[in-house]
């Protein structure tokens, strides 16, 4: 199987979805994609590790795309292998009446990764100018200044809130929090055959919710907004990558290829030396421990 290039995926010029591929039409086996996935996220673990003991960078992974597009699944598949301690998953719904009560980041700021483990956001803060542009309604429960009805969300407002939010992750990258964001791009076809699924198979009855297909009628202007959402906000200190995610093992591995990849730039990242004067004593220890 052809190896993965982060570059190839990464946004670096303005994109157009409707230009890029929701398959890669990999011709490599299921199995040749599981080999690939598990040597990568056994090297991902290990680096985690050493992470948790250099204690300076966390590393915040945002995951975007429409229902269906395999979040969930790719979550316990890529960090399966990872110690439980170094790695916490926030699942961003309907925000509560306490996260109402402050600005649309907090609650994404709260939790950010502490040094030395990774956060995954599954579905994160771009819900802010995504679902919110197509349901503009949602802005008001924010019970903003100067904003009393739909009428006062002006294309403005969401020029600013895409500053806010490049200016959010600028703050967080410059003070040790190593940001990936990855689309999952996937058809609206492949969509159709994945919630049929959930509706012919009883076991996975309990995933399907009539509001997947109300969501599902705005399909374009979802496309529409999240590729505005993305060329605003791709930056060198936050990069986007476009996953091409028809086949679901295939985005796993181009993912977690990913991270392995981008995090090799962080040469730092290496295990605390042991102070000399312990080493010195090391032969007393063990003395001690075999008596």
């Amino acid at each position: 199987m052809k190896s993965i290039d982060p570059k190839d995926f990464k946004v670096t010029a303005p994109i157009r979805l409707k230009d890029l591929p929701t398959d890669l039409r990999n011709k490599a086996s299921d199995d040749d994609k599981e080999d690939k996935l598990d040597g990568v996220r056994e090297k991902l673990s290990e680096l985690q590790d050493v992470m948790y003991a250099h204690n300076r960078y966390g590393i915040l992974i945002c995951l975007q795309g429409m229902d269906t597009s395999g979040k969930d699944s790719l979550i316990r598949e890529v960090f399966k292998e990872f110690n439980p301690r170094g790695v916490e998953v926030h699942s961003f719904k309907t925000p509560n009446s306490t996260e109402l009560e402050h600005d649309y980041l907090w609650r994404h700021y709260i939790a950010l990764p502490e040094k030395g483990k990774f956060a995954i956001f599954n579905r994160t803060h771009y819900e802010n100018v995504l679902v919110t542009r197509v349901h503009p309604e949602y802005i008001l429960n924010e019970n903003l200044p100067g904003i009393e009805n739909v009428q006062d969300i002006t294309n403005h407002f969401w020029e600013e809130r895409m500053e806010q939010i490049n200016n959010f992750e600028k703050h967080i990258s410059q003070n040790g929090t190593i940001v990936l964001k990855f689309f999952f791009h996937m058809s609206k076809d492949e969509q159709r055959k994945r919630l049929l699924r959930r509706l012919e198979n009883e076991e996975h009855h309990w995933k399907f919710s009539p509001g997947d297909l109300k969501e599902r009628e705005h399909w374009d202007e979802y496309m529409q907004y999240y590729e505005e959402a993305i060329n605003k906000t791709a930056k060198e200190n936050a990069p986007w990558y476009i996953i091409p995610s028809d086949d679901k093992d295939m985005a796993r591995y181009i993912v977690a290829e990913i991270i392995w990849e981008e995090m090799q730039k962080y040469s730092d990242i290496k295990e605390p030396p042991l102070d000399d004067k312990v080493k010195m004593n090391f032969a007393m220890y063990r003395d001690q421990l075999k008596e």
